[in-house]
């Protein structure tokens, strides 16, 4: 049985792996074939099998629901169990399902723009105000994602077990430094589950600040409320 749960994107387990097996069985091209982990090749196969199965614009993003894995699941020999997963909204992870692995996102201005317009389109915040705020904080955090700059190895926060990347448990990591318990908790559905992956990393960001400093849906009031937002006030710890 294939669990939903396990097949979204950023996973790395045996049931993606099934998925691969038999998206590429329906003509689908995966270009490093069924590795078992779930990346932007894999998403854009399975947004090619939910075209195929006749889902449209929105509704065939790439990100499987209980609806079109059924039907592959189906065509393909393999039981779904749907439980588990929140559609839409924060979809909260358990710290054991948070993963580590960097998918190299790119780093930059114009990148972080990008990224912050795809989190706050995913979280129902307005990019006008969205994307200043959430970039301005990726510029103080992580110096835009720059490769050394995409985990805290060095504030208070940097203690714990050693987690999967190497580096303690409670590190800052991501674009916008969330530590670990805080990205699972303000989990974006449908967003990677690792910190490392840009837009996952600001759409956790953004239902944190909503919930911990009142930041409103539109965001308006984001640079307002948090500092390290406000690119016209000094950097400010978040």
């Amino acid at each position: 049985m294939v669990a939903l749960a396990n097949v979204q994107f950023g996973k790395e387990n045996e049931d993606v792996r099934i998925v691969q097996k038999a998206l590429i069985a329906r003509g689908h091209t995966i270009a490093d074939g069924p590795t078992g982990y779930f990346g932007e090749q894999t998403k854009a196969a399975y947004q090619a099998e939910q075209i195929a199965q006749g889902f449209k614009g929105a509704d065939a993003d790439g990100i499987p629901g209980c609806t079109s894995l059924t039907a592959l699941g189906h065509s393909a020999g393999f039981p779904v169990d749907c439980a588990g997963v929140t559609t839409g909204g924060v979809g909260r992870l358990s710290l054991a399902q948070v993963t580590y692995r960097d998918p190299g996102d790119d780093s930059g201005e114009a990148a972080m723009q990008r990224y912050a317009r795809k989190a706050c389109e995913l979280t129902g915040m307005d990019p006008g105000f969205g994307v200043l705020a959430l970039t301005t904080i990726a510029r103080r955090e992580s110096a835009w994602n720059a490769p050394g700059q995409r985990i805290n190895t060095w504030d208070v926060n940097a203690h714990g077990k050693t987690a999967p990347d190497g580096h303690p448990l409670n590190c800052s990591r991501g674009a916008t430094q969330c530590i670990p318990t805080t990205f699972a908790a303000y989990h974006q559905a449908g967003t990677a589950t690792t910190p490392y992956d840009v837009v996952a990393c600001m759409a956790a960001t953004i239902n944190y600040v909503r919930d911990r400093y009142h930041v409103n849906q539109s965001g308006s009031n984001f640079a307002a409320r948090v500092q390290q937002a406000d690119p016209n006030r000094e950097p400010h710890g978040y």
